[in-house]
């Protein structure tokens, strides 16, 4: 009797083991082998390690409802990645769901059943030449929250970036007219981000966003009001004036402790003042280099053109950043960054171009949000979140949260975040992660 080849399927919760991510390159050879494995498959591969914490993360979406076994092994929320085509067949936006079981399994009766008490999602939101990746110490707690309340929680690569499609930017406005360019760049990713919720059959969505993402959210809730529930924003970029012609501080090391209380705290007057200080201190050592990359930046270079141009040495001058930068994360959890961070940077340059259309040098916005922020619906709350040591500027976040409370919006708040830097929810993701529960469930 023939023995038969039919195999029977790989039921949902099984995963196949990834290889670990190589050591951060010291070495032409070792920077060399990385620059050869990058690309597509490789990128998947580092930013599934990432998502793989997560012990009910599924590699893609299940296509039927959840068996007995698999609701066991899953838990209350299940986690799946999942490319989002758009109008426009030729782009996608990549997705990490996470959502209740109760909810998932409701997707398959006809009608779906709902529940009216259940909030919104709520849609993480990356900053510039970023990606989903990075809120990787920051999906279980949301999860969790997901699960407690029957909702969702989505992580998302922005159009141009991350794993999302990357098709070419271009901005067809003149340069000196300046609402135009900067109209026509934001519409790009906030546009992409309505296309999106539109394919997700979203209703209202709160949206936390961090650095450009944070800038970006609040450009979407300008624009498209009654889909955003509230806002959370995460050292948001593009909300001061510029004051001069610098450019950001260098933010390399990981921040150093300078408080003993752990925590995020209401911004007083003299928080602020004293953030402001440390960012004078480290403006006064910058060097006259800093006129060439003005110039590069309002000529539109993207500094991730420089790691491309590197070839084989890109990798380690990669490396030279995530070792320092994240070198408060342990061993393993700093090579998984690298990796991730050097596929999504070495792709094909696309939203990335955006960022002298929108930011001036200094990274203070060309249509600054704290003159636009009072046009904010009145029943969406806004929380600004800085670090103790950022480097962008928090009396944008005071100045604003003032602004709308002038304009009859009484719900404005603003933290600083103890121990930490502009990756606020990478430098203290415990703190962070409590604050991001509160402000979810803060009525009002």
């Amino acid at each position: 009797m023939a023995k038969s080849t039919t195999e029977m399927p790989m039921p949902v919760d099984v995963l196949l083991p990834l290889p670990p991510a190589a050591d951060i390159p010291s070495r032409f050879l070792e920077s060399a082998k990385q620059w050869w494995a990058a690309g597509d498959k490789q990128s998947a591969i580092s930013e599934e390690r990432l998502l793989r914490r997560l012990p009910f993360f599924r590699s893609q979406k299940p296509t039927s409802p959840l068996s007995e076994s698999e609701l066991s092994e899953v838990g209350p929320v299940i986690a799946y990645s999942s490319h989002v085509e758009l109008s426009n067949p030729k782009h996608h936006i990549n997705t990490v769901s996470m959502v209740s079981t109760s909810l998932f399994q409701s997707q398959f009766t006809s009608p779906p059943n709902s529940s009216p008490s259940s909030p919104p999602p709520a849609v993480m939101l990356h900053g510039y030449g970023a990606g989903l990746g990075f809120y990787f110490l920051n999906l279980l707690p949301m999860a969790q929250w997901a699960s407690k309340h029957n909702t969702s929680v989505y992580a998302l690569d922005w159009l141009g970036m991350g794993r999302s499609s990357r098709p070419s930017f271009h901005v067809k406005a003149s340069k000196k007219d300046i609402p135009a360019r900067v109209t026509e760049a934001e519409s790009f990713f906030v546009d992409s981000l309505e296309d999106w919720r539109q394919k997700m059959q979203l209703d209202k969505m709160t949206l936390i966003g961090h650095s450009l993402g944070a800038y970006f959210s609040v450009v979407y809730a300008l624009k498209f009001p009654q889909r955003v529930e509230r806002l959370i924003l995460l050292s948001p970029a593009g909300v001061t004036r510029s004051p001069d012609n610098t450019l950001p501080g260098s933010e390399v090391d990981a921040p150093a402790t300078t408080s003993s209380e752990d925590r995020a705290e209401i911004a007083s007057h003299a928080k602020v003042e004293q953030v402001e200080a440390n960012q004078r201190m480290a403006r006064a050592k910058e060097s006259r280099s800093r006129k060439l990359l003005t110039y590069l930046w309002e000529e539109g270079f993207s500094p991730f053109q420089v790691v491309r141009t590197m070839g084989v040495w890109g990798p380690w001058l990669v490396g030279k950043y995530s070792s320092r930068r994240f070198s408060g994360l342990s061993e393993e959890e700093t090579r998984d960054m690298h990796d991730y961070i050097l596929n999504i940077t070495v792709a094909k340059g696309s939203g990335e171009y955006c960022i002298s259309h929108i930011l001036a040098p200094g990274a203070h916005a060309r249509m600054p949000l704290v003159d636009r922020i009072a046009g904010l619906h009145k029943d969406i709350p806004v929380t600004f979140v800085y670090g103790d040591q950022d480097w962008m500027d928090p009396e944008g976040g005071s100045e604003s949260v003032e602004r709308l409370r002038q304009a009859g919006h009484g719900q404005g708040k603003m933290y600083i975040v103890n121990n930490s830097g502009h990756h606020v929810y990478l430098d203290n993701p415990r703190v962070v992660n409590n604050l991001l529960v509160k402000e979810l469930e803060r009525k009002g």
